[in-house]
């Protein structure tokens, strides 16, 4: 059974920034295949269902994003779940905005979300599905870029984006994650 980490921080405020591309993805993927997100468990928001004929579990940790480890620790824990069973699904600045980058390991990268998982499970081994948000423009404070919306002139961008990400995270339940990466990285 896979499960799907999609990273971002709880509450309106934050709904539509650019730090939650994870939520928003998690959100399209449950809507394709009628899961619903249940009560907080966990330290997150949990959605079971299958996509075809796999069972998979969609979280939504509610920690905030710095916190972003403990829901996996808790969730780990609690259900036995295996790290090579799962996917985090965040935002990346060094990705140009539309475009997604998988990889399966590697260091936070300044993102405290990741930074965060790699504390509570001890390794930077785990399969990764980066949405790009692109760098912000110079003197632009990063904690401002991406608490912040997208611009409308991104929408399109982004509803590709949301749906490549989609797609990579679904081919990836039938296939190695290195056959996904080769797909989808183009």
């Amino acid at each position: 059974m896979k499960w799907i980490v999609g990273l971002g921080n709880p509450g309106s405020n934050y709904e539509k920034t650019r730090h939650n591309v994870g939520f928003m993805m998690l959100d399209a993927l449950a809507e394709r295949h009628g899961i619903k997100f249940g009560p907080s468990k966990c330290k997150a928001l949990i959605g079971e269902g299958f996509i075809g004929t796999d069972k998979v579990v969609l979280i939504k940790p509610m920690t905030y994003m710095n916190l972003s480890g403990e829901a996996v620790r808790a969730y780990m824990d609690y259900y036995k779940a295996k790290l090579e069973d799962m996917i985090v699904v965040y935002d990346d600045m060094d990705t140009a905005t539309g475009k997604i980058r998988l990889r399966y390991q590697g260091s936070a990268g300044g993102h405290n979300g990741i930074k965060s998982i790699i504390q509570h499970t001890g390794t930077q081994v785990f399969d990764r599905i980066r949405m790009g948000i692109s760098r912000p423009e110079p003197g632009y404070a990063i904690v401002d870029y991406v608490l912040s919306n997208f611009p409308k002139k991104e929408n399109e961008l982004l509803k590709t984006m949301i749906v490549q990400a989609c797609d990579a995270a679904e081919f990836s339940l039938n296939h190695t994650f290195e056959q996904t990466m080769a797909k989808f990285n183009g």
